[in-house]
């Protein structure tokens, strides 16, 4: 199928939490028969910064889902690792937990890898945080697409990662914060490797801005860009009280997903479908520069993982 959406970073999605425990078959099934609903028709089952143990129970039970169920083997094509290794500063970190950061050491990024069984396809780290780029070059050397994220790498830092196999940037203008220095600042160093890197973006509106989300695109251009959601547990299901792993999420009216304190975003409630809309309606996109944010440009993200192995 390469009809409908790909979505690269889907933390879960109509009320299923990908990064909980004790979630079931029958559930992740249930996820992956609401997102075949909404016109999506592969994804990326996304783990989040947690305790290493933690992670890898949260992987094999997506692992052991997805071979138990065409239905789930259908739909889940691979896992996107987000964390732990990102940048810890407050702002960049987002909602990860502090406590759960750690530096990309090889022997963690090893048993991450390893857990996933030959699915991982994506894992986001800050380029900052990996010595010497060895994570980078060996993820890379595996196949896997290295994407930075949650992290304020310099320029020239970024150019070295992207020299080691970087290839990707998630959720460019988020994980970040809100004051930065107002040029040298790192969306501006991603938007300025956009020859090198594909920069990911979240198109709901609330984390960035449409007329913002017009300025990055114009300035990578639509041949460098993907359109993500990063849904979680709320995706598709309206406003409430969700979760995702440890944490709590308000969502309102408008479907934001916030912490309950509204001090940041946490994840999103939005969909493919919701997305594709607000990119035709809200920024003006021609329907095949839509197709390509949504549907052909993630798969081109995911050629990588087979040319690199």
């Amino acid at each position: 199928m390469e009809n409908g959406y790909f979505d690269l970073q889907v933390n879960g999605y109509g009320g299923v939490d990908l990064n909980s425990d004790g979630i079931t078959d029958d559930e992740i099934e249930q996820m992956c028969a609401h997102l075949a609903d909404d016109g999506v028709d592969g994804i990326l089952a996304t783990i989040i910064t947690a305790p290493v143990p933690d992670m890898v129970r949260r992987i094999a039970r997506v692992v052991a889902a997805r071979e138990a169920r065409p239905a789930i083997r259908q739909r889940i094509a691979g896992i996107h690792i987000e964390g732990p290794f990102i940048n810890p500063a407050a702002g960049y970190r987002g909602a990860h937990d502090a406590q759960a950061i750690i530096p990309p050491a090889l022997d963690e990024v090893k048993r991450l890898h390893d857990a996933c069984g030959g699915l991982l396809r994506i894992l986001t780290l800050a380029p900052e945080c990996d010595e010497g780029f060895a994570a980078t070059r060996w993820l890379a050397g595996q196949g896997v697409v290295v994407s930075a994220g949650h992290c304020d790498p310099s320029l020239e830092t970024l150019q070295g990662a992207a020299d080691a196999g970087l290839t990707l940037f998630t959720h460019t203008g988020n994980g970040c914060p809100m004051l930065m220095h107002r040029h040298d600042n790192v969306i501006q160093r991603a938007l300025a490797l956009h020859d090198r890197l594909t920069l990911c973006f979240i198109a709901d509106g609330v984390h960035i801005p449409f007329f913002a989300l017009g300025n990055y695109l114009r300035a990578c251009g639509i041949e460098n860009a993907v359109v993500v959601t990063d849904a979680m547990q709320a995706a598709g299901m309206g406003p409430g009280l969700y979760g995702i792993g440890a944490f709590q999420v308000l969502v309102g009216e408008d479907l934001a997903a916030w912490a309950p304190d509204r001090s940041h975003l946490v994840g999103s409630a939005g969909t493919m479908k919701r997305t594709a809309a607000n990119l035709r309606d809200k920024m003006g996109l021609a329907e095949e520069d839509v197709r390509r944010l949504t549907c052909i440009n993630p798969r081109r993200v995911l050629e990588r993982c087979a040319k690199g192995a």
